[in-house]
């Protein structure tokens, strides 16, 4: 059965979407078989992996609201380890159609169920918010790996996403649990150094030890629809995502 890792972050610009896309590649790349699920409305991820958002028949959106089993919606990527079910701005509509259903945190836990059994790694990429698109991925995730921004806020923002995961473990999901948090857009300043620091001090090995850098070919790889590696796979970036993945098959 594969396991179902929530990305999470309710603060924008922190490598959550970076992160889904090129550690789900570089699991691929190590042999896994990986689903990314992309629960954001602005399609990054889905764009970021080469699907032209604007050109789907049938998206995330349909599943959630619509029922359509993700069998049906998931598309291949040019990766052969690696599939996606993509969201477009559809997405949008979701958030208010699925208000009245019953059942509606857990839509994505029920159309999930029937095909996790595929794949060793399944990724959820949720929009940067508490929303329920958010709580659908959480409810529907075993663990939450969290993306940290090397920068001065980072741990204010890391104590309200914690009591958001407490809230969804207590009342929706009670076998969600942090698999892990990752430093991204290390810089080689103090500031940055002080960060790690102190947020290794404050979650001990819940810390990922690859840290991922601030690096341009991260920024850049997205606008050719590729992950890092098979834009440039020797940049600081993509080896930096290579490690993570063998770091996170190592915890298990």
């Amino acid at each position: 059965m594969g396991r179902v890792i929530s990305i999470a972050n309710q603060k924008g610009g922190v490598g959550k979407t970076t992160t889904a896309i090129n550690l789900s590649a570089s699991l691929a790349v190590e042999g896994k078989r990986v689903l990314l699920i992309d629960l954001d409305p602005q399609g990054n991820t889905t764009s970021g992996v080469g699907i032209e958002k604007q050109a789907l028949e049938s998206s995330v959106y349909h599943s959630l609201v619509d029922e359509v089993p993700l069998r049906q919606i998931v598309s291949q990527t040019e990766l052969a380890n690696l599939e996606v079910v993509p969201a477009n701005r559809d997405l949008v509509g979701a958030e208010i159609e699925l208000v009245d259903i019953t059942g509606r945190e857990f839509r994505l836990r029920n159309r999930l169920d029937t095909i996790r059994h595929e794949y060793d790694y399944i990724f959820i990429d949720s929009p940067p918010s508490l929303s329920l698109l958010t709580i659908n991925g959480l409810t529907a995730a075993d663990s939450v790996l969290i993306t940290l921004q090397c920068e001065y806020y980072a741990l204010e923002g890391l104590s309200e996403l914690l009591q958001t995961i407490k809230l969804v473990r207590d009342n929706l999901n009670q076998a969600l649990r942090l698999t892990g948090v990752l430093l991204t857009m290390h810089q080689h300043t103090r500031l940055s150094s002080q960060v790690i620091e102190d947020v290794r001090e404050h979650l001990g090995e819940k810390v990922y030890q690859t840290v991922i850098p601030r690096n341009v070919t991260l920024s850049e790889a997205p606008s050719y629809g590729k992950p890092v590696y098979f834009y440039d796979a020797k940049c600081a970036g993509a080896q930096a995502y290579l490690a993570l993945a063998k770091e996170v098959m190592a915890r298990g």
